[in-house]
């Protein structure tokens, strides 16, 4: 079979299967009924899979046809989506990604997503806008946004939410105090000393899941101090005013420590969030990026990895 051929033989299936009819299907790619229902008869026995019945009143899709017409639907919409794509980048015309982004989110996060998207499409910007969760969401809902990086937990119908980053979470203290002499903490030896808290308004439902956590060890949470930022919190602590969990990898301020806690496996959680009829043209790329390399600070793919070999054939 001619790669030429490859992306007509697959609009011929996949309209095959929505019409269960070659006359049908064949009008809808502008084909005669002929040559299409013989297309896909010498495809079938080339690849030693029947794909449809023949029947007196239709197609009746085979259970190994299912198959075949998943993959060209998926492979006609990749195609569509890596076409408007490569089309946007030769004429200049991918506008900014904005970005959405929380205080609370990693600076590597960002870094990575950004060498990542980089590699992806060279020389298109990200606009980054910073804000808490309910803000970024907001932001999202009106269209100020394309995508945001959130911290977990994201309970939003209408949205795509892909984990891209687990970290342990940490007591954060100072670095003369006397739990920084111990390798890890006692959750309930340290519990009583946690006082300094994100604000619970800023993501309300990452503080019910953080009181979930606390009570699944028998601890009650105590909100002595807020902060409303990263920095806030760090202060706190170097200040005196009580211990607090952060995220393992966040960049500490001079005079502080962290340690594990022994028997919890509490982690900070985040997000690419976007919704799901968004419509920059980068997006089906990065989700799919996220995807198949998961964590995006554990791999550098790139996006033709993700396009079957014969198609890239026709990119060239």
């Amino acid at each position: 079979m001619s790669d030429s051929l490859t992306f007509r033989l697959l609009r011929y299936i996949s309209a095959s299967a929505e019409t269960l009819n070659f006359t049908r299907a064949a009008g809808q790619v502008f084909v005669a009924q002929s040559s299409l229902s013989h297309q896909i008869g010498k495809l079938e026995d080339g690849i030693d899979v029947v794909i449809f019945e023949r029947q007196q009143n239709g197609l009746k899709l085979t259970a190994a046809g299912r198959i075949i017409v998943s993959y060209a639907e998926n492979a006609l919409r990749d195609w569509e989506q890596a076409l408007a794509m490569a089309r946007a980048v030769q004429r200049n015309e991918v506008p900014p990604l904005r970005l959405g982004f929380s205080s609370f989110v990693n600076a590597k996060l960002l870094e990575s997503f950004r060498a990542a998207y980089e590699g992806m499409f060279s020389g298109c910007s990200i606009q980054l806008l910073s804000g808490d969760p309910l803000l970024s969401m907001q932001r999202l809902d009106a269209g100020q946004l394309d995508c945001a990086l959130l911290p977990m937990p994201i309970d939003a119908p209408g949205y795509s939410v892909h984990q891209i980053s687990q970290a342990p979470l940490v007591v954060c203290m100072r670095s003369d105090d006397p739990l920084a002499e111990r390798a890890q903490l006692d959750v309930h030896e340290v519990a009583p000393r946690l006082a300094v808290f994100r604000d619970p308004e800023l993501h309300p439902a990452a503080h019910s899941r953080l009181v979930e956590m606390f009570a699944e060890v028998g601890i009650p949470i105590r909100l002595a101090c807020i902060a409303r930022t990263p920095s806030e919190i760090q202060w706190m602590v170097k200040e005196g005013y009580g211990l607090a969990l952060i995220d393992q990898l966040s960049p500490l301020e001079p005079g502080l420590v962290t340690r594990p806690i022994a028997g919890v496996n509490w982690t900070a959680d985040t997000a690419f969030v976007h919704a799901k009829r968004a419509g920059h043209v980068a997006l089906p790329f990065i989700e799919r990026y996220i995807q198949e390399s998961g964590p995006l600070s554990r791999s550098r793919r790139q996006l033709v990895k993700s396009i079957p070999p014969e198609q890239l054939q026709l990119l060239a």
